[in-house]
C-alpha cells in the first residue's frame, strides 16, 4: 500500500469535519490500531469491538488489548443478534453462519435454489429478527454459480426468516450490493451499490420496506452518487436516524477508480439523502464503521486494515 503524500494529508486537514446545524462529529479521526481491522466492525458491551481482518475475527477488548477471537473465520460483515449471538458473513466459505452461546457454529444459509452464494458481504436485522445480507462478487468471477432464470449472474440481497427460509428480495435492481442497513422501524432499507469495475455503479440507494420484509422496488431512490471514485461500503445509523457511510479513496486505482480530490472517509446523510457531514480518513480504503464505547458515542472505522475512532455527538443505534 502506498504511503499517503503530505499534499494529500494537508488537503484533508482543511476539509470541514462537520457541516450541519447541530454537530455530528465532536473530534478528529484518530488511528488506534494499525492492523487486523479490515472490515465488519461490531460492538459488544462485554467483549468490546470485533473486526474481520487477516482471515480472522479479531477482538479489541475493553482494555484496548487485541486478540484473535476466531481463527480462520474468512469473514466480512459481523452482527450481534438480539440474543447476543454473533452472525457472520463468511465470504471465503460463501455462507452466513451464527456462533451460538455454546460455541457451536450454525449454518444459516449457504445456497439459494441449489446454487452457492457468491461472497456474502454485509448484513442487517429487522425488528422481527429477520436477517438480510448482500451477496456481491469481487475479484475473480469464474466460479460464480448464482444465476437468474435467464442465465445471468446475480449479485443480490437475501432475507433469512426465523424458520430458516431464504428469500431473494433484490435481484438486479442494484448493480453490486455491499453494505446495507434497515431502520429500527423497518420503514427503509439503505443499500450501498459498490461496483469497482470500470463504469460500475457507486451509489447509495433507499427502498421503502413492506411488513412482509420485501422492498417496494418502485420506491427505489438514489440518495448519493460517488461517480468515478470508490463507492459506498459499510454503513450505520445514529439515534437521530442519520446514516454514516464508509466510502472513497485517497489514491486513484486507474482506470476503474479515481480519487481527485481524495474522497476516503465517513459521509453522513439525513434520511432524504442530504449530506450533513464528512469525516476524512487518511488511510486507503475506508470500508466500514460501527458505533461503540461505553456511551455509544464513538464511531469505529475500518480502513485498509487499520482501525480509527471518531467521537460523535449522538450515540449510534444498537440492536437490543
Amino acid at each position: 500500500m502506498k504511503a499517503i503524500s503530505a499534499s494529500i494529508a494537508f488537503s484533508f486537514l482543511i476539509v470541514p469535519i462537520a457541516t450541519a446545524d447541530n454537530s455530528v462529529f465532536v473530534g478528529q479521526p484518530e488511528m488506534i490500531q494499525s492492523s487486523g481491522a479490515g472490515e465488519g466492525p461490531v460492538w459488544h458491551p462485554q467483549l468490546g469491538l470485533l473486526t474481520s481482518g487477516d482471515g480472522n475475527i479479531n477482538r479489541r477488548a475493553l482494555d484496548n488489548s487485541s486478540h484473535v477471537f476466531r481463527d480462520g473465520a474468512g469473514s466480512n460483515g459481523l452482527l450481534f443478534d438480539r440474543q447476543g449471538r454473533l452472525v457472520i458473513c463468511e465470504n471465503v466459505n460463501r455462507r452466513v453462519t451464527r456462533l451460538e452461546a455454546d460455541g457451536k457454529l450454525t449454518v444459516l444459509a449457504d445456497s439459494y435454489d441449489g446454487m452457492k452464494f457468491n461472497q456474502p458481504n454485509d448484513l442487517t436485522i429487522d425488528s422481527k429478527n429477520r436477517i438480510y445480507f448482500t451477496d456481491p462478487q469481487y475479484g475473480d468471477r469464474s466460479n460464480m454459480q448464482m444465476l437468474d432464470a435467464n442465465g445471468k449472474h446475480v449479485e443480490g440481497i437475501y432475507r433469512i426468516d426465523l424458520d430458516g427460509t431464504v428469500t431473494r428480495i433484490i435481484t438486479h435492481e442494484v448493480d453490486r450490493p455491499n453494505g446495507l442497513i434497515i431502520t429500527p422501524d423497518d420503514k427503509y432499507l439503505y443499500v450501498a451499490d459498490n461496483n469497482n469495475g470500470l463504469g460500475g455503479a457507486r451509489k447509495l440507494w433507499r427502498f421503502d420496506m413492506r411488513p412482509d420484509g420485501t422492498p417496494d422496488l418502485a420506491s427505489q431512490k438514489m440518495l448519493y452518487d460517488w461517480q468515478t471514485t470508490r463507492g459506498p461500503d459499510g454503513m450505520k445509523l445514529d439515534l437521530s436516524g442519520r446514516l454514516y457511510v464508509a466510502a472513497g479513496l485517497n489514491e486513484p486505482r486507474l482506470p476503474e477508480q479515481t480519487a481527485t480530490p481524495p474522497t476516503a472517509g465517513i459521509y453522513v446523510f439525513m434520511p432524504d439523502g442530504k449530506q450533513v457531514a464528512f469525516a476524512p480518513i487518511l488511510q486507503d480504503e475506508t470500508t466500514n464503521c460501527a458505533f461503540g464505547g461505553p456511551d455509544g458515542k464513538t464511531l469505529f472505522v475500518t480502513a485498509g486494515g487499520t482501525l480509527w475512532s471518531i467521537p460523535t455527538a449522538q450515540p449510534g443505534y444498537q440492536i437490543q
